[in-house]
């Protein structure tokens, strides 16, 4: 488990590990949206088994939202006296914006290791 957390997060293959499966060599620092290869350079795996294989990943994205969401409200309402203050709405609309290119990157990786041949 722990093996593959550090293969998500090197956006590795889930087939051979060892080729790439976005074009940007730093998958969280960049801005934009995520420019994947089609097929692994390595190993020649296809990454989108089927047309609208990655409609999938947009919960997954959905779910790392609401969890950053609700991460950034717990963290935020120690800085304010009242139990809910207006104030933390705005702080929680500029996490999630500044973590959107992140997530989407993060939910394909995600998406591509849930359904990947474990049998091999």
């Amino acid at each position: 488990m722990s093996n593959s957390i550090v293969h998500i997060l090197n956006n590795d293959c889930p087939h051979c590990l060892q080729g790439k499966v976005f074009k940007e060599k730093n998958i969280f620092l960049h801005i934009g949206f995520p420019k994947m290869n089609e097929y692994c350079p390595h190993c020649n795996n296809k990454f989108e088994k089927e047309p609208g294989y990655f409609y999938g990943a947009m919960y997954v994205n959905y779910g790392l939202t609401v969890a950053q969401s609700i991460a950034t409200f717990t963290i935020a309402q120690f800085f304010f006296t009242e139990n809910f203050d207006l104030r933390i709405i705005p702080i929680i609309a500029v996490v999630i914006f500044a973590m959107a290119s992140i997530n989407i990157r993060l939910s394909r990786l995600l998406w591509i290791y849930m359904f990947k041949n474990y049998s091999m």
